[in-house]
């Protein structure tokens, strides 16, 4: 067993950083008069989907049959995690970070993998839904007596920054970014994020990156768009939050959502579209949005990759590329990045 050198020296195995929450609602407001007042094709960004209801109906599609990722996912951690903590061990400790934890119910098979390694484990994840990382940090702590959570509630601009404070000279960083998290960057987005994140990391740390890849775009397009109309309650969740948080008055039932794969950029689009003409009124802004019958706001891309791809993603971002696991189906990838030399 490898020992690790823990944080938590006061018995305290949960701290959770807060960071600039008092700033979220300024932010919502700028992004809000930027996407649907100033540029050509309105759009919203895809992390306000993340109330305390946004997170639960999230949760809810990964349970959808259409919804394979989470399930392609979790088939490789229950298959291969402990080669998955080996590879990112190499034989010393581990601290795990994660980046858009959620509920982070999959990341319990990674920890468990580590865990049967070392006697301790130090568990640094990063969510912008406060709610949902108190849940699962406090739901994790009572499971495993052998962890400590140190948590960021923020957008990865606040949080990527802090994530150093929790490097060890002896001890090796294992960064998990799972799902289809990298698939909502666009692609020069992505390689920019990934920069940034090396930036925080050390030579031989290690990023498991969660990618799912390309298809037919019948499976993409339903994966988004299932028959229960989850997705669709999630997306639509979007202009809810704007009414309740900027003293809107949208009518939610006169938008619906439209989810379609566009295989020439390899991602699928959702959109919310306005089903007649209207006006908004955003009273925060002080601010009237017209809209167009057939006028959309662009909510969310997930852009799908193949394996070239992930591996020129690597080398663009100061990474390699040095083990990938899939499903047995070949749907979902799990990529081992290790970081270069500085």
């Amino acid at each position: 067993m490898i020992p690790h050198p823990t944080s938590d020296d006061k018995g305290e195995r949960l701290r959770v950083h807060d960071l600039a929450v008092e700033q979220v609602r300024d932010r919502l407001a700028d992004d809000v008069r930027r996407g649907l007042c100033s540029a050509a094709r309105k759009f919203l960004p895809p992390k306000y989907f993340y109330d305390e209801l946004g997170s639960q109906l999230f949760e809810a599609i990964c349970l959808l049959p259409e919804y394979y990722l989470t399930r392609a996912e979790s088939e490789i951690f229950a298959r291969c995690s402990d080669e998955i903590a080996g590879a990112a061990a190499q034989g010393s400790a581990v601290t795990l970070f994660e980046l858009g934890s959620g509920s982070a119910s999959k990341t319990r098979r990674v920890i468990e993998a580590l865990l049967r390694r070392q006697r301790r484990l130090l568990y640094v994840p990063v969510d912008i839904s406060t709610p949902a990382l108190e849940e699962s940090a406090h739901a994790l702590l009572q499971d495993y007596p052998a962890l400590a959570v140190t948590a960021y509630a923020g957008d990865y601009d606040a949080a990527l920054p802090r994530l150093g404070e929790n490097l060890d000279d002896a001890v090796r960083a294992l960064v998990l970014f799972l799902g289809s998290n990298i698939g909502n960057f666009d692609r020069g987005e992505a390689r920019d994020f990934l920069r940034r994140v090396r930036r925080v990391l050390r030579a031989g740390d290690r990023l498991l990156v969660g990618a799912d890849l390309k298809k037919d775009p019948a499976v993409l397009e339903a994966a988004y768009d299932d028959a229960l109309g989850v997705t669709a309650a999630f997306n639509l969740n979007l202009l809810a939050r704007i009414n309740r948080e900027l003293q809107a008055d949208f009518h939610v039932r006169a938008f619906r959502h439209v989810a379609l794969y566009d295989e020439r950029e390899g991602r699928v689009e959702m959109h919310l579209e306005s089903t007649r003409t209207q006006t908004v009124r955003i009273h925060a802004l002080d601010l009237d949005v017209h809209f167009g019958a057939g006028e959309r706001i662009h909510t969310e891309n997930s852009y799908k990759y193949d394996l070239a791809e992930l591996s020129a993603l690597a080398a663009a971002t100061g990474f390699e590329s040095a083990r990938t696991w899939l499903d047995t189906s070949e749907r979902f990838s799990s990529n081992l990045f290790v970081a270069g030399g500085d």
